[in-house]
């Protein structure tokens, strides 16, 4: 048997689910190159055409921080950039170019365009980097036999994708994205596909995520518990961006696998 070790306690688990974005890898740095690509080329067409979306209003779109500069430099962990599936974030841009003034088929074309240029940046440049740890607690979970999975967000595919740019794919038995379940988060249903693949009942597992979505959806599915992860060195701030988690960690330096029998 193996114990998930926390500052809250042990936890006997029988599989480990991850959240990807803002959890495995640097959210900021895929997604803020993404957004920030997106946004220049989506409000760049928009004035040609005659249109323009007020700078102040960029930000509240995806649920981004901006820095003087116009450089993402952080997200609304509760946000459609974070939470919302990529058809969520399409329909919003492209509810922004309707409003502006496009038809919708306009609307949907541009927003379709920007996607690609964004993409193709990121296929390009691979903007991604690994939380600090996480490769440490991979390896821990590893050679303690623990079956571990993502469920994300994003579509499966790209999230293959990012997981091999990382170098850690496969540590994981499963990948389940937005698009293999009828309702994403913070709906149970990619937990309880997660664990129908890997054999394990939901309430001896473990999910770590970084939004409050991940963790809804962790009760929801009536999981062990549910782990927040933050960079924010203050908890009790964090407490109100993860207020459904059973326990909330500034790294994986506080979590770690003991085996305590064969």
């Amino acid at each position: 048997m193996s114990e998930l070790i926390t500052p809250q306690g042990r936890y006997a688990v029988a599989a480990i689910l991850f959240d990807k974005d803002g959890t495995l890898l640097q959210f900021v740095s895929l997604w803020g190159s993404w957004g920030e690509c997106f946004l220049e080329r989506f409000t760049k067409d928009m004035k040609q055409r005659g249109l323009q979306i007020p700078e102040e209003q960029l930000p509240a779109l995806m649920g981004t921080i901006h820095n003087a500069q116009g450089s993402i430099t952080d997200y609304d962990r509760n946000g459609p950039l974070a939470m919302g599936t990529m058809s969520d974030l399409y329909a919003i841009l492209s509810w922004q170019g309707y409003l502006q003034g496009l038809s919708w088929a306009e609307s949907m074309e541009l927003v379709h365009q920007c996607r690609l240029e964004a993409d193709v940046m990121l296929e390009k440049k691979r903007p991604v980097h690994s939380l600090p740890g996480i490769h440490r607690f991979l390896d821990e979970c590893a050679s303690a036999g623990i079956p571990l999975a993502v469920v994300t967000a994003d579509e499966t595919d790209a999230a293959e994708k990012h997981l091999q740019w990382l170098g850690i794919r496969h540590y994981f038995s499963e990948v389940i994205g937005t698009d293999l379940v009828d309702q994403g988060k913070p709906f149970p249903d990619m937990v309880q596909l997660a664990c129908e693949r890997l054999a394990v009942e939901p309430a001896h597992t473990a999910v770590i995520g970084d939004t409050n979505g991940d963790m809804r959806m962790a009760k929801a599915a009536g999981v062990q518990i549910a782990i927040g992860i933050t960079e924010n060195e203050d908890i009790s701030a964090s407490s109100h961006i993860l207020p459904d988690a059973d326990l909330i960690v500034r790294s994986y330096a506080e979590l770690s696998i003991e085996v305590t029998s064969l």
